[in-house]
């Protein structure tokens, strides 16, 4: 089992940034895929990025020029948003998988087997 804990998120100015974190414990590897997704209220989760255990990196087209993603071993992931909008109004959820990952990075919801509990985002002014 792995256990995934978000951290960072609040309340932003449009414009603004912020940076999510996400430290992964119990049985985390460092060959594991991880990623974020998140989900606007009324609407399906929505796939935000994900990077492998070689740092190859996937992005969902509205984020590719704002967001980054990157991690730090098996433990951490974060995502760097820049230029926030009020439609990234969102919870954001980390993601991890229990199979390697070295040659691509998923982006299918169903392709990530642990999800963490999520972090509040809110861009208002």
């Amino acid at each position: 089992q792995v256990q995934l804990v978000e951290s960072g998120g609040g309340w932003v100015q449009p414009g603004g940034s912020l940076r999510l974190s996400c430290e992964a414990s119990g049985a985390a590897r460092d060959t594991f895929a991880m990623g974020w997704f998140r989900r606007v209220p009324g609407k399906e989760r929505e796939f935000v990025a994900s990077i492998s255990s070689l740092g190859i990196t996937a992005y969902a087209d509205s984020f590719k020029d704002r967001f980054t993603i990157s991690r730090d071993g098996a433990k951490y992931t974060y995502l760097e948003m820049n230029s926030l909008k009020p439609e990234d109004t969102a919870v954001y959820y980390c993601v991890t998988t229990r199979d390697s990952w070295f040659g691509g990075t998923p982006t299918h919801p169903v392709q990530f087997d642990y999800w963490g509990q999520g972090t509040q985002v809110t861009v208002s002014s």
